[in-house]
């Protein structure tokens, strides 16, 4: 019976997961194919289902504050969920507001703007489609016993490369192949789960949650260096995976604490007198032993209301006041005026023009591509390129869960990683850059 729930459960969670699959539109996966087809569903059939759990968040919040009802206070998970700080009481307020602007059609048109407001909701309509795939199906992956034996096999390679389990190899391919927010995800989970450090955990969250292939190819469409494209994914696999080897020895990732949540349950080592492969086969077969589907729905259905009620206000309110600093101010052009200087003096053309590209990557993903000129050099566009996909850390994806997720990152420590990844990366690009490109 263990043998089945190992050898099906796995079969299961990496064929959702890692299995490319396409719909005549493009590459994807089993699990992105399921996200695309319910946010499509929800979108159609009920398309205030968003502004509902927006402000089924605020509302909770805020009523929790003054009074917390039994029927949740009984509740740990769910009391966490509503009891929330100060400032993120007023994060779930201002989401509010953006939605009732979007939804209703109402107020300036700088924040209801389709890329202001109206984005950040859009990219929520898709986070709800993913927290219902996801979280009913990442069990499959994490919990039968995949992980333990991939990680027993990989640790020898894994672990003096970057300080981090093996296991944390299933996290890199999920999101070269799913999302960013999936491996963030995984990885928030693992750590919960006793099986990462508090510094692994935010090791591979900043360094090994690199954006998927298809998010790569938009990225690369929308720059117009499409018929460069291997060359693109190639340079950003290895320049990553290059940061990853860096990061991790130095400060803020080098000082964040050692400690677990619970009981670590990590078992990579191998006992004298097994074999690699024997070992691996073993703690999969432990793990697998353990699994109930009960319990997977259960988690499941914690970890989907928690992305529903939680982190999407936090994506809506801090995705909007970012991408508005952006469109309406001049605060990107002043702070980015250092990193002008910086590509001057490696002789990277238009660098001042270039500059706040470098830095507003740090609140969303495509905002770099979207403020690039079209009319840019073939190598200015396929630096920017390169360059947006390897920073990792954006607000609006992935920075708003590791926040979240108590793993020792605060937004300035998330903001000083980015940086280093930067600022590392640049020069390494630009080689690329001259050397290969036009």
């Amino acid at each position: 019976m263990v043998w089945i729930k190992f050898v099906a459960g796995a079969l299961f969670g990496m064929g959702m997961f890692l299995f490319p699959a396409g719909d005549g539109d493009g590459f994807s996966t089993p699990v992105g194919l399921l996200t695309e087809w319910l946010e499509k569903l929800i979108t159609a059939n009920v398309p205030w289902f968003l502004y509902l759990l927006v402000a089924l968040s605020a509302m909770g919040a805020l009523v929790s504050r003054f009074y917390m009802p039994d029927f949740i206070a009984r509740r740990k998970w769910a009391a966490g969920l509503f009891y929330v700080s100060w400032p993120y009481l007023l994060t779930r307020l201002a989401a509010l507001a953006v939605v009732i602007c979007v939804g209703g059609e109402i107020g300036p048109e700088w924040i209801r703007g389709e890329d202001v407001g109206g984005s950040m909701v859009g990219l929520s309509q898709t986070l709800v489609a993913l927290a219902f795939s996801l979280s009913f199906v990442l069990p499959f992956l994490t919990d039968t016993g995949i992980m333990e034996f991939t990680g027993v096999l990989l640790k020898p390679v894994i672990r003096p490369l970057f300080h981090v389990p093996g296991r944390a190899s299933v996290d890199l391919i999920a999101s070269w192949l799913a999302s960013s927010n999936t491996a963030v995800l995984i990885t928030a989970g693992q750590y919960n789960g006793g099986y990462y450090s508090r510094r692994e955990a935010a090791t591979i969250m900043t360094n090994f949650s690199l954006v998927s292939i298809p998010f790569c190819m938009v990225v690369a469409g929308t720059l117009h260096v499409e018929k460069l494209f291997p060359l693109l994914y190639l340079t950003v696999t290895a320049v990553g995976l290059l940061l990853a080897v860096i990061a991790v020895r130095i400060p803020p990732l080098s000082t964040v604490a050692e400690d677990y949540h619970g009981e670590p349950q990590l078992r990579e080592e191998v006992p004298q007198g097994n074999s690699l492969l024997n070992w691996a086969v073993a703690a999969a077969l432990e793990r697998a032993e353990k699994f109930r589907l009960s319990a997977a729905v259960g988690t499941g259905l914690e970890m989907a209301v928690g992305i529903l009620l939680d982190l999407i206000p936090i994506v809506i309110a801090w995705g909007t006041i970012g991408t508005l600093l952006v469109n309406e101010t001049l605060v990107f052009q002043w702070i980015a005026y250092p990193m002008g200087l910086y590509m001057w003096v490696l002789g990277i053309p238009d660098a001042f023009v270039l500059a706040p590209a470098t830095l507003v990557g740090f609140i969303d993903m495509f905002i770099p591509a979207l403020i690039t000129s079209p009319e840019a050099s073939e190598q200015v566009r396929f630096f920017i390129s390169a360059l947006s996909l390897v920073q990792i850390i954006y607000l609006t994806e992935v920075g708003s869960i590791i926040v979240k997720s108590n793993v020792g990152l605060d937004m300035k420590r998330l903001f000083v990683i980015f940086l280093e990844r930067t600022l590392v990366a640049i020069p390494l690009l630009w080689l690329v850059t001259k050397f290969f490109v036009g």
